[in-house]
């Protein structure tokens, strides 16, 4: 998943500036700006965007902008060529363009959509023209009004719809700091994540896993020190995870580990972790594991396990149970993911990675 902020001119350069270079500290690589804002009054935009997109070159930032036909007048330019040579390098398309001219556009330019307006009749004409859909970027709206924005449900169908076709699909999680007007009440995609804005970077990690994202930006104007340095962490493919870990198994501590490609529904799988075969002993299991009904042992959700010598040549596998489980005595019980950090689990799949912190 790739990670994306959005970027105000009444915010003030100086201040936009200083979020870009933060920005990219902590591995964005996407920021959106809109030209089309009613309370963005008195910015002069011809020289603004040319600062916003020096500073977005010189920091190798991705830079969506929507373009409409009044956009060459609030630049200054008179043709989409002359808007390519500003450097800007994905154009978010609403209205006034042909099907033809899309395609041609998509030659020079990445083309970004909103997701939720693409029509069928659209699809056939941009591929009539011999569009390339590789080049092509369903990216959902924000909603500043309570109510109106979207289901997760109702994002998953869109992007399941379009990443089949190629599309890049996007979309908007609310920030936890500084709100945009005028409402302040966060600009989310999905509707549920306006009342969990403190949650950015599982907000994040529920668009792309549950939702099919490529891309997750934050649509408000900041996020709080933590949650950048979550988004730095889900930008180079992890999450920290706070864990309790039996004394004797610190070692399994501030190392990523991935969970396999072909991800289970039980549990995390450590492709990495065979490596600890030599530093295992068989133990008896740790004082976590729980009695269950009937008197049935199990692991809870979030134990930590590694295999022991009697699961043979599995020794030293590292497992983070996403369900309750069984007990099983080929495996030693060394630790438990502390309960606020239990949502993560689900998400962290497919060669996405763990931190034990």
């Amino acid at each position: 998943m790739k990670t994306g902020i959005s970027i105000y001119f009444s915010s003030g350069m100086e201040k936009n500036e200083a979020l870009i270079k933060k920005a990219v500290k902590n591995g964005v690589s996407y920021a959106f700006t809109s030209l089309h804002i009613p309370e963005e009054t008195g910015v002069d935009y011809s020289n603004s965007i040319r600062q916003l997109l020096n500073c977005c070159r010189e920091e190798n930032l991705n830079l969506i902008a929507d373009v409409g036909p009044e956009t060459y007048e609030k630049l200054g330019v008179a043709s989409m060529e002359e808007l390519k040579s500003l450097g800007i390098t994905h154009v978010r398309l609403d209205y006034g363009f042909s099907p033809r001219e899309v395609v041609e556009i998509s030659k020079s330019f990445y083309v970004v959509f909103n997701a939720s307006t693409i029509m069928e009749e659209e699809l056939l004409e941009w591929k009539q023209y011999g569009a390339d859909f590789t080049r092509f970027a369903a990216c959902h709206n924000f909603y500043p009004k309570q109510f109106t924005a979207l289901s997760l449900k109702q994002v998953k169908e869109i992007n399941n719809r379009l990443k089949y076709l190629g599309f890049t699909t996007m979309a908007f999680v609310p920030g936890s700091l500084t709100l945009r007007g005028p409402l302040f009440e966060g600009l989310p995609t999905v509707e549920e994540h306006r009342n969990h804005r403190a949650e950015v970077a599982f907000n994040m990690l529920e668009l792309s896993v549950q939702g099919n994202c490529d891309v997750v930006l934050v649509g408000d104007v900041d996020i709080k020190e933590k949650d950048w340095e979550a988004v730095k962490c889900i930008s180079q493919g992890y999450v920290e995870l706070e864990a309790g870990l039996t004394p004797g198994y610190e070692f399994v501590r501030d190392q990523i580990h991935h969970d396999r490609p072909d991800s289970s529904e039980y549990i995390f799988r450590s492709q990495e972790s065979r490596l600890y075969k030599q530093d295992i002993e068989a133990e008896e299991n740790s004082s976590e594991t729980m009695v269950g009904e009937n008197g049935m042992l199990f692991r809870k959700a979030g134990s930590i396990c590694i295999s022991n010598k009697k699961y043979l040549r599995y020794m030293g596998e590292l497992e983070i149970a996403r369900v309750d489980l069984p007990m099983d005595e080929r495996l030693n019980v060394i630790g438990q993911i502390k309960e606020k950090d239990l949502k993560f689990l689900p998400y962290v799949q497919k060669g996405f990675g763990v931190k034990l912190i």
